[in-house]
């Protein structure tokens, strides 16, 4: 049983074209649009769209999900920023026929309020675009970012409980490179999280002498992803993995406001072939538990 792999493919180019090239290169046939011709997927026009979508088509690419920015703002902030955003992808979604938005769930730097104040006003806000979700037609899929409320084993526990048991248009997404720059060990945090993991990120680091982090090919750092992957293939789990490579610093990467430090043994690489270095790493774990 094969798994999907999905990928941003703008870390390999802005240029749709670019990406779907790259894409085809390196056999990966759905694609996670976050950047596109150097638009945000929240900001892209529908006219722009329906040219995207034909030239997707063409090469037989299908969209696996939105990596939207949605959630990456604080709790101080106006929330209807994020409502019209989910609202546009409900718009897309007609175009793309993709139903699944990747989000986030709120800082409080500016906010400064007390952890019960932004659990509380996290979970109202994430209530509040679950609802909306499942009006449009979409399917929320949290990831685990740096900062947020849901970053950790403790928090993203309390989204699991509070929302995706509670409804179908809300799951969440296993980062493991996340949890590792946390200092949480990702196959620790998966003995609590994998029945309730709907998606994974392959996406990796490796800790440095300084204490820095360094990201790597999926499978060649501290994320446990091998093992992990592993226990997905006996648990016969199927759902999507996303690749993120974050091995070069790209426009997409930069815009993301990355954590860790780009691959330094592919400085003289350009962002198109790190890419590839990535999804060959990629393939070859999925090619392992014979899930590709």
């Amino acid at each position: 049983m094969a798994w999907i792999l999905s990928a941003f493919a703008d870390e390999a180019s802005e240029s749709v074209d670019d990406q779907i090239a790259v894409l085809k290169e390196t056999q990966i046939d759905h694609v996670d649009l976050r950047c596109v011709d150097g638009v945000n997927i929240c900001d892209l026009p529908v006219d722009h769209a329906k040219e995207v979508k034909a030239k997707l088509d063409d090469a037989g690419i299908s969209v696996c999900m939105y990596g939207s920015p949605i959630g990456k703002l604080d709790i101080a902030d106006d929330f209807e920023v994020d409502v019209n955003r989910l609202r546009r992808l409900g718009e897309l979604k007609r175009v793309f026929g993709a139903e699944k938005v990747r989000l986030f769930s709120y800082y409080n730097q500016k906010a400064d309020a007390s952890d019960d104040e932004w659990t509380a006003e996290s979970l109202r806000r994430l209530g509040a675009l679950t609802a909306l979700a499942e009006e449009v037609g979409l399917v929320l899929y949290h990831e685990n970012e740096l900062g947020v409320f849901g970053h950790d084993l403790k928090t993203v526990g309390i989204l699991r409980d509070e929302l995706r048991a509670k409804s179908d248009a809300f799951k969440l997404i296993f980062d493991f490179d996340n949890y590792n720059q946390i200092g949480e060990d990702p196959w620790t945090n998966w003995q609590t999280l994998g029945a309730a993991t709907d998606a994974i990120h392959l996406k990796e680091s490796s800790r440095q002498p300084d204490g820095s982090f360094q990201h790597v090919p999926a499978g060649e750092g501290d994320g446990n992803i091998a093992r992990t992957l592993a226990d997905l293939a006996s648990r016969g789990w199927s759902g999507p993995l996303t690749l993120e490579p974050h091995l070069a610093r790209s426009p997409a990467v930069l815009a993301t406001g990355p954590h860790g430090q780009a691959n330094q043994s592919l400085n003289d690489m350009s962002d198109a072939e790190c890419f590839v270095v990535a999804a060959q790493a990629a393939r070859k774990l999925l090619r392992d538990v014979d899930r590709l």
